[in-house]
């Protein structure tokens, strides 16, 4: 199994959540340092590698992305703004849809989706303060708790993009 990606991560530019700021933008920051790192540690792979399964699951950085901007829209524009009709690649003949990659598709476009879903999610958290309830799922969550989810569950995907980078091609870092 060749790599045919750099084993280089980019320069890294990230934003850095406050050191002193309010709850909100700090939680924020969080979130968007989170959302920048699952951009920084898949640059730089192949499309190939970027699908290359490496576990007998059909974990992959390209599944992890796809799962992640599903997840993004999920819990933002449906739960939190109560959207109705989102296409999701996941469904309930086949719950592992978005994880479903080739050699074919293509990192780049993938990437995009996911900062597409990152920017419609910002759209959603900009219209509600952090105590309003959500407006889907019976109104159990607070836009505080669903961002303080996203960071979770970004940083525990980025964990898994981590060590199958250090996989295919070596490249670490932070």
């Amino acid at each position: 199994m060749t790599s045919t990606s750099t084993g280089i991560l980019p320069p890294d530019d990230r934003p850095e959540p406050p050191g002193d700021g309010d709850e909100r933008a700090t939680i924020d920051g969080f979130l968007e340092l989170q959302r920048a790192t699952v951009v920084y540690k898949a640059t730089g792979l192949s499309d190939s590698d970027a699908a290359r399964r490496l576990l007998p699951s059909l974990t992959t950085v390209s599944g992890l992305i796809r799962h992640l901007a599903d997840v993004e829209r999920s819990w933002f524009r449906e739960v939190m703004d109560g959207e109705q009709g989102i296409a999701y690649r996941w469904s309930e003949e086949d719950p592992d849809g978005e994880f479903r990659v080739t050699e074919a598709d293509s990192l780049d476009a993938i990437l995009a989706d996911y900062l597409d879903a990152v920017a419609e999610s910002r759209a959603v958290q900009q219209r509600y303060a952090f105590d309003d309830l959500c407006h889907g799922r019976e109104n159990r969550f607070t836009l505080r708790w669903i961002t303080v989810h996203l960071i979770e569950e970004t940083a525990r995907h980025i964990g898994h993009i981590d060590i199958l980078r250090e996989m295919l091609d070596g490249a670490t870092g932070e």
